[in-house]
């Protein structure tokens, strides 16, 4: 059995696509959340994700932003991308419908431990084995007798945005594979021009492009 963990999607359509392009066969598609927001497709994401019969789809911080209608956070880049990207979307009931979590083979699956942005050098204690996402940075390390992947970003890979990262997870043997794929992210940044995002965002997004 192949499953396909993938987090962070955030609105980019062509990133996840081509994820799909490479891993063209699975039996099971699990989404650690925060599918919306950020790039101009996160209706498109939704219903891509909708077409797998063989899927879980968890909520992430901006899916509750969604659905609430409320972004809390004072980081003036993320709120401004709330404020232009919230509007246009139409899937409030797809979304409604993801869980929290999930387990399966000893491990829980959600898009994060309380709350945190964890990455491969923070300071946490477990006591179960996690995959996760949220903090945008691929990793898995053990610590203690538990192990800690974190799927990175498909859509924001926020050290390099034409990076894509997602995890390959076989249960029957436990193996896990962390990839990493580049992919220009021109068409993201052309389409947030052709849709008029502010320029904030477009200057953010084009800060995580290695020159």
């Amino acid at each position: 059995m192949k499953i396909l963990v993938i987090s962070d999607v955030h609105g980019n359509l062509p990133a996840l696509e081509n994820v799909l392009k490479n891993e063209k066969k699975f039996d099971l598609i699990i989404s650690l959340g925060d599918v919306v927001n950020y790039g101009p497709w996160s209706n498109e994401c939704v219903e891509l994700l909708e077409t797998f019969e063989n899927k879980i789809l968890l909520k992430g911080n901006h899916e509750d932003s969604f659905i609430s209608g409320n972004y809390t956070s004072n980081n003036i880049i993320s709120k401004t991308f709330f404020d232009f990207c919230y509007p246009k979307f139409k899937k409030k009931n797809e979304i409604s419908c993801y869980a929290q979590e999930y387990q399966l083979n000893q491990f829980i699956f959600c898009h994060t431990i309380e709350n945190k942005y964890l990455f491969e050098d923070s300071e946490i204690k477990i006591d179960r084995n996690y995959f996760i996402g949220h903090s945008h940075q691929i990793f898995k390390r053990e610590i203690g007798e538990f192990l800690l992947v974190n799927t990175g970003s498909v859509g924001q890979n926020r050290k390099n945005i034409d990076e894509i990262n997602y995890v390959l997870y076989y249960p029957l043997t436990n193996k896990i594979e962390l990839k990493r794929i580049i992919f220009s992210s021109d068409i993201l940044v052309t389409q947030m021009k052709n849709d008029n995002y502010p320029q904030l965002c477009i200057d953010y997004i084009l800060s995580k492009k290695i020159k």
